[in-house]
């Protein structure tokens, strides 16, 4: 069973560039950079991965509620759990 929604290419390309910063900051440290040159790209960093897991909370949570008509009372409360769940890293 695939657990892929439309949105994660996006939430790939955002982690590949918060992956890029993060590997900036440890070139810019390890040659002895400026902290102010270096603190900008802990901010791009830290900004890119809150995006993307905010991206992907919603995406789910958006998959659960948009589930079929025919879901029972079980799949319901499953549904449920699920976004209770992943809610707490909102």
């Amino acid at each position: 069973m695939s657990h892929t929604h439309q949105s994660h290419h996006d939430i790939i390309k955002r982690l590949k560039r918060a992956d890029g910063h993060l590997r900036k900051i440890i070139n810019m440290m390890e040659e002895g950079k400026p902290c102010l040159e270096i603190a900008p790209q802990f901010q791009a960093v830290y900004k890119a991965i809150g995006n993307a897991k905010g991206l992907f909370v919603q995406d789910h949570i958006e998959g659960c509620l948009t589930g079929g008509d025919d879901d029972s009372p079980t799949e319901l409360k499953q549904k449920m759990k699920e976004i209770k769940e992943i809610s707490k890293y909102l």
